[in-house]
């Protein structure tokens, strides 16, 4: 049992040994460069109005959409949903996930109660 401890102490010496190599520091690097700020400041400008050369939809340009709903139904629509003073209410905003009492759309019954 001893000798597993002495093993084991040199086995966890040797990875310590190992991992504190450390890399050397060799300063804030200048800038060789051939060319000016005059220079570059084109290529800048064109880089940034390229766009994301690497995005997925880049290289697509303005997709085309097709709509087949009514412009005059989807505004009112927004209307009536804008008007709608229960629409924004969401139940997870409340205690226990429940919308009290008193902001529930109230329940209208239109039947005739029999007369006795």
């Amino acid at each position: 049992m001893n000798a597993s401890k002495i093993l084991a102490a040199a086995a966890l010496s040797l990875l310590a040994a190992a991992g504190a190599q450390a890399e050397t520091y060799d300063g804030v690097h200048t800038v060789n460069s051939s060319v000016s700020r005059a220079e570059v400041a084109p290529q800048a400008a064109a880089a940034a109005r390229a766009g994301n050369e690497y995005g997925e939809g880049a290289s697509a340009g303005a997709q085309a959409f097709n709509s087949t709903a009514d412009r005059a139904t989807i505004q009112a629509e927004a209307v009536a949903k804008a008007h709608d003073p229960y629409a924004s209410l969401d139940r997870r905003a409340f205690y226990r996930d429940e919308v009290p009492q008193a902001y529930k759309k109230p329940s209208v019954s239109f039947t005739r109660q029999a007369a006795r």
